[in-house]
C-alpha cells in the first residue's frame, strides 16, 4: 500500500487553482509594501544613529544602529525569500 503513495506524480502549477494571479499580484504588493519600510526604518535609523552621536547621546546612537542593521537584514530576506523557499522546496522534492 505504501508503494501506490511513493509516487505521486504531482508538481506544483501555478494555474492549477482560480485566483492565483491575484495571490501572486498581492504578494507582490506586499512584497513592494515591505521594502518601503525597510527603506523607511533604514533612513530613520541612520537619522537616529547620526543625530545620537552627533549629540553623545549612545542611547539613541545605539538604537538607531540597531534600526539600520534591522533594515538591512529585513531587506535581506525580503529579496531572498522567494528563492529560499524555491530552494527548500527543491530540496525537500528530492527527498526519497
Amino acid at each position: 500500500m505504501l508503494v501506490l503513495f511513493a509516487d505521486s506524480g504531482t508538481s506544483p502549477s501555478i494555474t492549477g487553482l482560480p485566483g492565483s494571479s491575484v495571490l501572486l499580484s498581492l504578494l507582490s504588493g506586499v512584497e513592494a509594501w515591505a521594502e518601503i519600510g525597510a527603506l523607511a526604518a533604514l533612513v530613520i535609523g541612520a537619522a537616529l544613529w547620526a543625530l545620537g552621536s552627533h549629540t553623545q547621546n549612545m542611547h539613541q546612537s545605539a538604537a538607531g544602529r540597531r534600526a539600520v542593521g534591522t533594515a538591512l537584514v529585513a531587506a535581506l530576506l525580503i529579496g531572498a525569500a522567494p528563492h529560499l523557499i524555491d530552494w527548500f522546496f527543491n530540496a525537500g522534492s528530492k527527498v526519497s
